[in-house]
């Protein structure tokens, strides 16, 4: 895993946008079918938009009929961890970065196969990079 990156919010506030900081440091969550990413088809690799750790694969993204981009899996699986959230009145697991604890959004035991996971993640807390071409 990559070194901890470690910043106070002051820092992460000067460093981000407002809709970016409100997601990743105050964990909001962006309206279903507004992000960029939700209905997004390129080959390449979803990083945290707040350090640039890379987070998920294209090949792990598949469309949940959420409005947020999904994925079956973290592109390694120290590259995310997990807490409970009992926000809101409900019981979900949070998805945070590990290298620097922005939120990411949250998992659910509903995805597809191979890991029957959905990460469901705000296109916000993600920034994306194309694949090399071939």
């Amino acid at each position: 895993m990559a070194k901890k990156v470690e910043r106070t919010e002051e820092e992460w506030r000067a460093r981000l946008p407002p809709d970016r900081f409100a997601v990743c440091r105050l964990s909001a969550t962006e309206p279903a079918f507004s992000g960029r990413y939700w209905d997004h088809h390129e080959p390449g690799t979803y990083l945290c938009a707040a350090c640039g750790e890379e987070l998920f694969r294209s090949e792990a993204k598949f469309d949940s009929g959420t409005g947020w981009p999904s994925f079956f899996e973290p592109a390694a699986a120290a590259a995310v961890e997990t807490a409970e959230d009992g926000s809101h009145g409900m019981r979900r697991t949070e998805v945070r970065c590990a290298s620097c604890g922005s939120h990411l959004g949250h998992v659910f035991p509903d995805g597809p196969a191979p890991t029957g996971l959905r990460y469901c993640i705000n296109s916000l807390s993600l920034e994306f990079r194309p694949a090399e071409p071939r």
